[in-house]
């Protein structure tokens, strides 16, 4: 199967009879079991996250993976689909999750659920259950940026730091969970949302808008992107639209800033 990294619900739809296909609702419970693509399974978004220790928001350890992506029946010849009910940040770390052990073959459903409903789309509200496999997840680390990472190239034109959270955060002014507030010195600011059409329509803005966008705060494809928000939550759907636009080098920097900010040898610029 041959699908883009972004899709349209109407590619979604025509892609459906395909034995390969394995589309992942992120969406909460109650959503999910309101009604879901057919075919999808449910992934409770929590199981991207350690889940344990100082910064649990971190990606899990390689058993942790190893297991999830067993239970989802996840295999080398799975074309995943993902989408959830946040206008697609789980989405995005589901995207990035995967590609981190090795999977590619993944695509994001532009607009999310909303936007197959609108497209007047078929919807299911039984559960579906995963046929569980025996995957071995293997790390791929130049998908991953960390303290050590990030301080190593903190001045090097050639690595730039994309802060997806709100202005407010990055400048300091609000500081959610963390004894700082401000930014990682050098840091951009592009608030995640700006990739979307607007805030009841979770469309990708067209590509051209989001590289101008970028190419004005010095983010261009042929630097390595190292990108968080507080949790990597909001940064999983930077991670896909920087990937969608064409940009190769993106690592996200998973402790984000609940562990930047909570440190007390981190250097900050407000």
């Amino acid at each position: 199967m041959n699908l883009p990294l972004v899709i349209s619900p109407q590619q979604l739809f025509n892609a459906l009879p395909h034995d390969e296909l394995l589309i992942i609702d992120l969406s909460s419970t109650d959503n999910y079991l309101k009604a879901h693509i057919p075919g999808a399974i449910h992934l409770d978004p929590s199981k991207l996250l350690r889940g344990t220790g100082d910064v649990p928001n971190k990606v899990p350890e390689i058993d942790q993976l190893s297991r999830l992506c067993s239970e989802i029946g996840l295999t080398p010849q799975h074309h995943v689909v993902v989408y959830d009910d946040q206008m697609g940040p789980w989405a995005g770390r589901m995207l990035w999750t995967l590609n981190y052990v090795g999977h590619q073959q993944c695509s994001f459903l532009d607009g999310q659920l909303s936007a197959w409903i609108d497209a007047g789309l078929p919807l299911q509200s039984a559960s579906n259950s995963p046929v569980g496999s025996h995957y071995t997840a293997i790390p791929h680390a130049d998908y991953l940026a960390d303290i050590d990472y990030i301080t190593q190239h903190l001045n090097d034109n050639d690595h730039i730091v994309l802060d997806v959270r709100s202005v407010a955060e990055y400048n300091g002014d609000k500081v959610i969970n963390a004894k700082r507030g401000g930014h990682i010195p050098g840091a951009v600011n592009y608030e995640w949302t700006r990739a979307l059409v607007a805030s009841d329509n979770p469309q990708l803005r067209p590509a051209a808008q989001i590289l101008a966008d970028l190419a004005a705060l010095g983010v261009t494809p042929d630097k390595t992107v190292i990108t968080h928000c507080q949790t990597h939550r909001r940064s999983g759907l930077s991670y896909l639209f920087t990937k969608h636009l064409g940009f190769d080098k993106v690592r996200c920097y998973d402790g984000s800033w609940f562990e930047w900010g909570n440190r007390d040898d981190t250097p900050i610029e407000s």
